[in-house]
């Protein structure tokens, strides 16, 4: 029994020796943290990495994740210093939970939406590479992949998998500080789902991305962007598919009054509705939303039939939609650092 209680005390005493000369290599300027299932890195599951990040560090700190199937829910505190999440392979590098909406908590009550989040990035200047993001629910209501609501986040790469609700774009419309600025970029990603699967008051671009409505598809977004914002979701230059039935898809739907949503140069499949864009049935969101078009394409584009208070883009209209006019704020924030 005593042997038995030393080799525990002894295994706990090595994990604290590990993590301690980790922490003070990252002092001394090492930046890469290595998990690994396979017990090779230096932790094994991605929330010891994150955790032991130095808090308001101006240093980033990469993660470097080894391809496997990760399953925990990920907290990025806004505390956190610069992270770059960079997995080994998108389609082998998997971050995945099973929480929904409506399952209950210790007090018996509905986690919510929010709550739902395989992974939650509060922190500000987030990156993130190669990897599979998926909330495995399942068809079950609400059920979130991603969460943000830290500024200057990027994603090159990347895949998030899930049904209802997959990308949330919180921004800061439910925090103290509602004037700090929410900017996401998506670069060269793969976003998946049936209903409002890219919502939220989030400003983000979407740059060169794929996004697959799924058979019981029905809305692609629901923005809720604040009214002081210029900008909401722009989609430039993405692939619109998915395998849901033919003309049973719109664009978009205001989850809130000042949604603004914007596809500029888009491929668009027959999925596509021909009027393109729903009220959610609040006739007075028709006045105060701004969806628009520009030179979409493919079988899903019908400037003819979308609904009149939808909006076809002049050239000169179109040239404000640029990422870097888009995310550059009033820090100048330069996003092509953070693909690169």
């Amino acid at each position: 029994m005593k042997s038995l209680i030393f080799l525990k005390n002894l295994k706990a005493f090595l994990i604290i020796i590990t993590a301690a000369f980790n922490f003070l290599s990252f002092k001394t300027g090492d930046t890469l943290i290595v998990v690994s299932k396979d017990g090779k890195g230096n932790f094994n599951t991605i929330q010891q990495a994150v955790d032991i990040v130095e808090n308001g560090s101006s240093q980033r700190t990469k993660i470097f994740i080894k391809a496997g199937t990760y399953k925990e829910k990920i907290i990025i505190p806004e505390t956190k210093g610069p992270i770059i999440f960079e997995g080994e392979d998108p389609e082998k590098t998997i971050i995945t939970f099973d929480d929904f909406a409506s399952k209950k908590n210790q007090e018996g009550k509905d986690i919510g939406t929010t709550g739902s989040a395989t992974v939650f990035i509060y922190a500000n200047d987030f990156t993130a590479k190669n990897i599979s993001f998926e909330n495995s629910a399942g068809r079950v209501g609400q059920a979130v992949a991603v969460l943000t609501a830290g500024d200057r986040i990027a994603f090159e790469n990347c895949r998030f998998l899930g049904n209802q609700d997959t990308l949330y774009l919180k921004g800061t419309q439910d925090l103290e500080d509602k004037t700090k600025p929410s900017r996401n970029y998506f670069k060269n990603c793969y976003i998946e789902g049936t209903t409002d699967y890219i919502f939220g008051a989030g400003t983000a671009v979407f740059e060169n991305c794929t996004l697959y409505s799924k058979e019981t598809a029905s809305y692609i977004t629901a923005a809720s962007t604040p009214k002081e914002n210029n900008f909401g979701f722009v989609f430039i230059n993405c692939n619109i598919a998915g395998n849901a039935k033919e003309h049973s898809v719109y664009l978009g739907r205001p989850w809130r009054s000042f949604a603004k949503t914007v596809y500029i140069n888009c491929m668009l499949n027959s999925t596509i509705k021909p009027e393109g864009w729903h009220n959610w049935n609040k006739p007075d969101a028709e006045k105060t939303t701004f969806y628009a078009e520009y030179h979409s394409k493919g079988s899903g584009a019908n400037d003819a039939s979308r609904v009149s208070w939808s909006h076809q883009l002049s050239k000169a209209e179109a040239k404000e939609y640029i990422p870097g006019n888009i995310l550059k704020g009033k820090d100048n924030w330069n996003f092509k650092k953070n693909v690169k």
